[in-house]
Parts: structure tokens; C-alpha cells; sequence
């Protein structure tokens, strides 16, 4: 036991600067999540007034990170081959990445307006119309998403040329620019609803252009492209349709986020984070699988659960960090919070259970898609974010029920 305890100090040592660009990222991501977390918390009359745009939300952040963290980790593994080249070349792996992710963005998007109409409907949840929540989807996404594409390849950039690890510092900051921009784009969108004429006209001519980027996507010569978004269409879909869950697991407790609008302003920073540690894990055993670092074995080599060390190790504080933050936040702006004990208390246990899951979804997600002959980067992230805001959820509510909030 003892010596196990000394290997794991050791490899912390060992990987002391990978911990220290983490630890910087994760602090950033979650200050830019407390505001994505503000946003919503200030919101609460919008979503009052439209029903269904709270199932929406988790769904449209997580599509970011799902489609521009996997981004990340597929530039950070380039990087580690050294097959990265900063430049803006057709058939290279830069310009190939992003044109995946630009038709990514337009087709999930409708994608995901449509699964939160059909699941609302089929869980029984009143919803604005289907018109409207692909007005709002589409133009929140396309919004953010000019944001955090810049900022994903300008990241990417940076790390290939200062030397840092990509693995460890993309996941967070990409989640954490992701939260920042898309919930006030979807509130920008919301502006569009309900105008005569004007919102089906701008929906029908945005549905076109998605139909033909999505074509011309899928028929593509350029290869990167065409395999990402051939397995991406159908992959994001279905971690969109986990993201809708957990929306609907929210409004179903609607009214309690309402009455303590401190638990609003937790709600990004805490799924974003969970996302964001189990993306840090993800992002590193893809590069250690691609390496031939680590075996895709069923029970994991001592290599992938030091890499666990490492997110419990950000985990703990992070959590805490996360609830004392939201408290003082919530408190500055006058939102309504349940005490600041019960809401780090909250944030602290629902994080760690939370984490428990994002390893376990991490380490599997990785290895099973590389055995089938598939590439972690392009699976693994969008696997634990789409997991983990559902999960997250789950594991927040738990939480609250421990606390006796819920």
C-alpha cells in the first residue's frame, strides 16, 4: 500500500508542470463557467416564458465542447505525432478539422431543437414549437460556435508552438469559452421567436444551408472531414439525445433552481467541470493509446490509473472552489442561494460522485473506441461530455437530496 501511494506521489512529480497547466486551465474555465452560470441564473423569467428552452440548454453547451473539445484532442494528438502544422492548407489537418466541425455545428444543431420538441413531448413537458426551438438552436450555435473555433485552433497553435500539453489544458478552456458564449447567444436567439413570418422564413433559409454544408460534408474528398463528420452525425446525435435527458432532468426541478437562483449559477461551472476533468483523462489516454503507451485492456494498466490520480487530485479542489465561488457570486448579484455551506456541500459531493463516473466513462469510452478501430479523439470526448452532463445532473440532484434541498 505504501508503495503504491509513493508511486502515485511520484508520477505527480513526475507530470508537476502537465498538473500545473491543468490546475491554471481549470481555474480559468470555471471563473468563465460562473459566468456562463450568472447568465443563467439572471435568466429565470426567459426560461418561465419559454418552456422547453431549459431541456435545450444543456444540450447546446455540451454540443460545443462535444464538437470543439474533440477538436482539441485531435489537434493535441497531431501535435504529440508531430503531424501538427500551423498553417491554413486545404488538405491539412487544421482546415480539415474546422470544415468538420462548421458542418458539425449547423446539422446537430437542428438535430438537437428536434430531440428536445420530440422528448419533451413524449415526457409529457409543455415546449415551445418546434419552429422556434430550431431558430434558437441554430443561431445560438452558429454564434458560439464562430467563438470557440477561433479560440480552439488559436489554442492549438499556441500549444504547438510554446510546448504545452494540449491534453491537459484544451478540455477545460474550450468547455469553459463554450458556456461563456453559447448561453448568451441562446438568449440573443430567443429575441427571434414568436415574429410573425420572420422566425419560420429565417429558420427555413438556415435549415437549407444546413442541408447543403451537411451533403457537401459527407461527399467531401478532403479525408479528415469526410470521416468526421460521417461518424460525427450520428455520434453527436445520440450524445445529444443524452444531453436532452439531462435538460429534462432539470426542468423537471425547475421550480427549485428558480427559488434558489444560486443553484442556476452552479449548474454550467459544475457539469462543465465534471466534463472537463473526465475530457483531461480522455485527452491523455488517446494520445498514450495512439502512442502505444497503453493497451486497451478491459482492467486498466497502472499507466491509466495514475492518470486517474491526477483528475481525483484536481477534482477535490475544484468542487469546492466551484460551490464557494457560485455562493459569492450569487450573493454579489442577489440571487436567492440555500447558504453557503449547503451549496459547497452540494457542489463537493455531487463533483466527486460526479467524477467517479467520469473516469469509469473516460477509461471505457477511450479504450472500447480504439479496439473497434476507431479514433478516442473523435469518440472520447463527446462520449464523457454527453455523459457527464447527464450524469452531472443525476449526480447534482443527489446532492441536493443529501442536503435536503431537493
Amino acid at each position: 500500500m505504501r508503495g503504491r501511494v509513493g508511486a502515485v506521489f511520484a508520477y505527480w512529480r513526475a507530470e508537476r508542470r502537465t498538473i500545473r497547466q491543468g490546475f491554471v486551465a481549470l481555474v480559468v474555465a470555471s471563473t468563465g463557467n460562473l459566468v456562463a452560470g450568472l447568465t443563467l441564473g439572471s435568466i429565470t423569467g426567459t426560461l418561465e416564458r419559454l418552456p422547453g428552452l431549459m431541456v435545450l440548454v444543456p444540450a447546446a453547451i455540451g454540443m460545443r465542447g462535444n464538437i470543439f473539445g474533440a477538436l482539441g484532442s485531435r489537434l493535441g494528438t497531431t501535435i504529440h505525432t508531430g503531424l501538427f502544422e500551423a498553417s491554413w492548407r486545404r488538405q491539412g489537418v487544421v482546415y480539415q478539422s474546422v470544415s468538420a466541425a462548421v458542418v458539425l455545428t449547423f446539422a446537430i444543431s437542428v438535430v438537437l431543437a428536434v430531440l428536445a420538441k420530440g422528448l419533451s413531448e413524449v415526457f409529457g413537458f409543455a415546449s415551445i414549437s418546434v419552429v422556434d426551438l430550431v431558430a434558437i438552436s441554430l443561431i445560438g450555435g452558429v454564434l458560439s460556435s464562430v467563438v470557440v473555433g477561433i479560440f480552439t485552433v488559436a489554442l492549438s497553435v499556441g500549444a504547438f508552438r510554446r510546448g504545452w500539453d494540449l491534453d491537459s489544458v484544451a478540455a477545460p478552456l474550450v468547455t469553459a469559452v463554450g458556456d461563456m458564449v453559447t448561453l448568451p447567444a441562446l438568449f440573443l436567439a430567443t429575441f427571434i421567436v414568436g415574429i410573425p413570418i420572420v422566425t419560420p422564413a429565417v429558420t427555413a433559409a438556415m435549415v437549407l444551408v444546413t442541408l447543403v454544408l451537411t451533403i457537401q460534408g459527407v461527399r467531401t474528398n478532403l479525408q479528415i472531414t469526410r470521416r468526421v463528420v460521417r461518424q460525427g452525425i450520428l455520434l453527436l446525435s445520440v450524445a445529444g439525445g443524452i444531453d436532452v435527458l439531462a435538460g429534462l432532468v432539470a426542468e423537471s426541478r425547475l421550480e427549485h433552481f428558480i427559488t434558489y437562483p444560486a443553484l442556476l449559477v452552479l449548474i454550467p461551472p459544475f457539469l462543465a467541470d465534471a466534463g472537463a476533468l473526465g475530457g483531461i483523462l480522455s485527452a491523455r489516454l488517446a494520445s498514450k493509446l495512439h502512442l502505444g503507451a497503453l493497451t486497451p485492456r478491459g482492467r486498466p494498466e497502472p499507466v491509466a490509473l495514475l492518470d486517474t490520480s491526477i483528475i481525483f487530485l484536481f477534482a477535490i479542489w475544484l468542487f469546492a472552489l466551484v460551490g464557494i465561488s457560485a455562493d459569492i457570486v450569487a450573493g454579489l448579484f442577489g440571487l436567492a442561494s440555500p447558504g453557503a455551506l449547503t451549496i459547497v456541500g452540494v457542489s463537493l459531493f455531487g463533483g466527486l460522485l460526479a467524477t467517479c463516473f467520469a473516469v469509469v466513462v473516460a477509461y471505457y469510452a477511450a479504450t472500447a473506441s480504439f479496439r473497434l478501430g476507431l479514433d478516442p479523439d473523435d469518440f472520447g470526448i463527446p462520449i464523457i461530455t454527453s455523459s457527464m452532463d447527464f450524469l452531472g445532473v443525476i449526480s447534482l440532484v443527489i446532492a441536493l437530496i443529501v442536503f435536503g434541498v431537493a
